[in-house]
């Protein structure tokens, strides 16, 4: 595992090279180049976090519990805030424990998020993920919009080695979700993952969609636990959160998955989507392998945010 993680922190610590240049290099220059702690400094900060996609919301979040550190460690050099905005920054992004209660129970898990974030890929690694774990896993394939999703999905499902239920393009998605939970109930599953259509242009539909499905979890799979998951491209910043609250009118959601963090000077999104929404972001994805997907933990992003070298 320690193997594992050591190669996770390191391709998240050069996945996070452009947000880590567009925000932590602001940051030395004023710890550098103000000589004591006043407004101006702390305005200069709120400015790079702003400007680095943490959000508003956050940022004022982040910089009041800075102040209350500085005046209860009474500091005075503006050098010595660095450690303190870092444990801030952690603070305000930490998850809890009981953010992955779906592994451990038998569980449904929707997955939904726009075309072309890696939602379906994503829905692949995750079902990789569990099988690895030693669960019984039987994908969806719910998303019978896009022509591919299903094909896409047949694919990973091979790879992971797990059943797959659907992918008929045009059909039903409720319809492929109902014959997915009572194969899931058939062979005793442990975790059902369903990719779902994400169509925002045309959000009724997408709100119908989904309260169907729901309707039919509720229905035919009540002991289940449930677990909503929508999948972001951190490379769209702000739209990213945008996107986030409108799902959010649409379903009950319980995490996000960012994915794309590797290419992206945004990735400060991340504590923003947290800090906003309230919804914490539970997966985070560097890459195109199914190792490229970890769990979020918020001291590992933010020391490879700040590329802090952490003690193995």
């Amino acid at each position: 595992m320690k193997e594992e993680k050591k190669g996770f922190f390191g391709r998240l610590v050069a996945g996070l090279a452009k947000t880590r240049n567009n925000i932590v290099s602001g940051f030395e220059s004023v710890f550098s180049g103000f000589s004591r702690i006043d407004d101006d400094f702390y305005e200069e900060l709120e400015e790079i976090l702003i400007m680095g996609d943490i959000g508003v919301r956050a940022t004022e979040e982040i910089l009041d519990s800075l102040r209350e550190k500085v005046k209860e460690n009474k500091i005075k050099d503006p050098a010595d805030c660095k450690e303190l905005l870092i444990e801030s920054i952690k603070e305000q992004m930490n998850v809890g424990e009981t953010a992955y209660r779906f592994e451990e129970e038998k569980s449904v898990v929707l997955v939904i998020g726009v075309n072309g974030v890696g939602k379906t890929t994503t829905v692949g690694k995750l079902a990789g993920k569990m099988k690895a774990q030693g669960k019984k896993v039987i994908m969806a394939a719910a998303d019978t919009f896009r022509a591919a999703a299903g094909e896409q999905l047949q694919e990973w499902a091979h790879r992971a080695g797990v059943d797959i239920v659907g992918g008929q393009d045009g059909a039903d998605p409720a319809a492929v979700v109902y014959d997915a939970v009572q194969a899931a109930k058939a062979r005793k599953a442990d975790i059902l993952l369903c990719d779902t259509a994400g169509r925002l242009h045309n959000k009724k539909n997408l709100m119908e969609e989904l309260k169907k499905i729901n309707r039919i979890l509720e229905k035919e799979y009540p002991d289940a636990y449930r677990e909503t998951l929508v999948v972001l491209d951190a490379t769209t910043g702000q739209n990213a959160l945008v996107q986030a609250k409108q799902f959010g009118e649409a379903a009950e959601i319980t995490g996000i998955v960012l994915t794309k963090m590797d290419g992206t000077a945004k990735g400060g999104i991340a504590v923003a989507i947290q800090a906003e929404l309230g919804i914490p972001v539970k997966y985070i994805g560097v890459g195109e392998t199914i190792d490229d997907l970890q769990k979020f933990d918020a001291d590992q992003f933010v020391d490879a945010l700040f590329d802090v070298k952490t003690e193995e």
